[in-house]
C-alpha cells in the first residue's frame, strides 16, 4: 500500500501492514472527514481508505458529479489500487448507492468483489423515493431542507461566504443521490450488511431489510440509537459493530467477514 492516497482516498492512519481495507464514502455535503477519527476505533488491522470525491474539500473547485454512472469510471479507476482483496466498502447515504453501484461496475469488469458491503442510512435502491427532491429547490428553500436534515452545521449555513463554494458541490450530491434510476441486475455474491438509526425520519427498517434483495450473500441488519446521522451520534456502537464485522475469520470462527 502505498503511503499517499491521490486526490481520492485519504487514510488518516497509512498502514502499509494492514490485513484489510475498509474504503468509506461519505453522505451528500460530506468528504472524507466524516472518517477522520475512524482508525482509531477498528481493529489495528485494518486502513481506512476515506474517499474524497470532485466538489469536496481539497477538491472543492474540481467539477462535482451529478450522475452516478458519469462518476463510475473515473472512480473505479481512481480506486483500483485500493479495491485489490481483501477489502470492504462502506458507505453512508448518498455513499451507500455509491458504494453498490461501484461493487456493481467491478463484477461487470470482471474485478475483485468487496469481502463485505456496509451500507448505511439508504433505503434499498430499487425503492422509490419516499422523501422531496431538493436538488433544483431556490437557495432560501435548498439551505432551509439542509438545516431540516441535520447534517450541516448551523456556523457553516449561516456563512454565506462559505455556502457560495460548498452550494454547487451540495445541490450536485443530491442530484446525484435523487436522479438515480435502478436497472434491475442479479444480486452481489457479497454479504451485505445494512446499519440505520432507529429516529431516521426518512430510512424506516423495512426499507433497509430491502437490501437483502441485492445480495446471494448473507444478509444483517443492524439498528442503532439516533437519527440520520448516527453514524456520528453513536460512532463508537457503529464502530464496535464495523471491528466485529472486519475481524479475521481466525478471530470470529466463522468465514471471512460473514455476520
Amino acid at each position: 500500500m502505498s503511503a499517499s492516497g491521490g486526490p481520492w482516498v485519504v487514510r488518516t492512519a497509512p498502514n502499509p501492514g494492514a490485513r484489510l481495507r475498509l474504503v468509506c464514502f461519505a453522505y451528500a455535503g460530506g468528504g472524507s472527514s466524516a472518517f477522520a477519527e475512524w482508525p482509531r476505533g477498528l481493529p489495528d488491522d485494518v486502513e481506512v481508505c476515506a474517499v474524497r470525491l470532485p466538489g469536496r474539500e481539497s477538491r472543492i473547485f474540481q467539477r462535482a458529479h451529478t450522475d452516478v454512472e458519469d462518476l463510475l469510471p473515473d472512480l473505479t479507476e481512481a480506486l483500483a489500487e485500493h479495491c485489490r482483496p481483501p477489502f470492504a466498502l462502506f458507505g453512508h447515504s448518498m455513499g451507500a448507492l455509491i458504494a453498490f453501484a461501484l461493487t456493481r461496475r467491478l463484477r461487470a469488469l470482471g474485478a475483485p468483489a468487496p469481502d463485505h458491503l456496509v451500507v448505511s442510512g439508504r433505503r434499498a435502491p430499487q425503492l422509490a423515493h419516499n422523501r422531496p427532491l431538493i436538488h433544483h429547490l431556490p437557495e432560501d428553500q435548498f439551505l432551509a431542507r439542509l438545516r431540516e436534515l441535520g447534517g450541516t452545521p448551523d456556523a457553516l449555513l449561516a456563512d454565506a461566504r462559505v455556502m457560495r463554494l460548498v452550494l454547487p458541490g451540495l445541490r450536485a450530491d443530491f442530484q446525484l443521490n435523487d436522479s438515480y434510476t435502478h436497472r434491475p441486475q442479479e444480486p452481489l455474491p457479497v454479504p451485505i450488511t445494512a446499519f440505520g438509526g432507529r429516529a431516521d425520519p426518512d430510512v424506516d427498517p423495512a426499507g433497509l431489510a430491502a437490501w437483502a434483495r441485492q445480495s446471494t450473500g448473507a444478509f444483517t441488519l443492524r439498528m442503532f440509537d439516533g437519527g440520520h446521522f448516527f453514524l456520528h451520534t453513536a460512532q463508537a456502537e457503529v464502530l464496535a459493530e464495523l471491528s466485529r464485522l472486519l475481524r479475521r475469520p481466525a478471530d470470529r470462527g466463522a468465514g471471512a467477514l460473514t455476520p
